[in-house]
């Protein structure tokens, strides 16, 4: 390969690799980055804080919230929709009050016409033409003066033109979850009821464990990499495997002996592990202006 300087960029010879390289070194094109195990969300963590849950509850989607946080959330969304819907209600007052306005001004306005018809039946032509004609003596422009006070101007205060006023559109009163964008109620919510792996052995806090919780039924430990669900009658967290094997058999709770059915059974959505995907992407993408060469 021919030699050449090392920012040469004009040339023939500016391979791919170069150009992809300094690209990379210069902040052009779409750069990728795998994302590690400690980015991703453990699955007994809310999707809000991205804390471990005090009260978990679930959605019928099988979204994991701390209980407080997605109450907050909640309730903040609906003193937005309040806000919102004040000004929405005053836009709509302003506007048939703008409306009323300009009838009643379209009434004084034919109103007007009519009496100054009536007062002036015979009309001097002379006079008429006179007054078409705009005396251009004040004006500074070859602009006609009866013209240059409808055009707008910067310099004048008053006759500077305004920018329209953006509508508001009338907010949904619907709340939709933060992750799925589906709607949300608080009375769908779930409480959801995670079983404390017992290890007398092991003394550490709660949240310093990496094996948390375990399966309700089969005592299997929970974490990112086992496929989980919830029982809705009880709470209680049990992998899909203790589903698949014991509990779709008879669709009897193993615990309760409640008659279950399909959608007493909600898959809890998880994060990725570091090695392989379970259900969300482990690589981003950051998109940036290509280079030109």
């Amino acid at each position: 390969m021919t030699r050449h300087a090392r920012n040469c960029t004009a040339g023939a010879v500016y391979t791919y690799h170069e150009k992809k390289k300094d690209a990379a070194n210069s902040g052009f094109g779409t750069t990728s980055r795998r994302i590690g195990k400690d980015s991703v969300k453990s699955f007994d963590c809310c999707s809000l804080t991205l804390q471990p849950c005090r009260n978990p509850v679930i959605t019928k989607d099988g979204y994991l919230f701390d209980k407080e946080a997605i109450l907050t959330y909640i309730i903040s969304k609906k003193n937005e929709y309040s806000r919102k819907m004040k000004e929405y209600e005053k836009q709509v007052k302003q506007d048939e009050e703008e409306d009323a306005a300009k009838a009643n001004a379209e009434l004084q306005k034919k109103l007007d016409k009519f009496i100054s018809t009536e007062k002036n039946i015979v009309s001097n032509k002379a006079i008429t033409l006179n007054a078409e004609q705009p005396s251009t003596s004040g004006a500074i422009s070859n602009v006609s003066l009866g013209k240059r006070k409808e055009l707008p101007s910067f310099w004048v205060p008053s006759q500077t033109p305004a920018a329209k006023v953006s509508r508001i559109e009338k907010p949904d009163s619907k709340i939709y979850c933060p992750v799925s964008n589906k709607p949300l109620k608080a009375k769908d919510l779930i409480e959801v009821k995670f079983t404390l792996v017992k290890d007398p052995a092991d003394k550490k806090s709660l949240i310093a464990k990496e094996n948390r919780y375990m399966c309700a039924v089969t005592h299997d430990i929970l974490s990112n990499s086992v496929p989980c669900a919830v029982l809705k009658p009880t709470g209680d967290v049990v992998t899909i495997e203790c589903i698949e094997k014991i509990i779709k058999k008879d669709m009897i709770h193993p615990l309760t002996n409640e008659k279950l059915s399909e959608s007493d059974i909600i898959p809890l959505q998880r994060g990725g592990t570091g090695f392989a995907t379970t259900n969300e992407k482990l690589e981003a993408k950051e998109q940036k202006p290509c280079l030109q060469v």
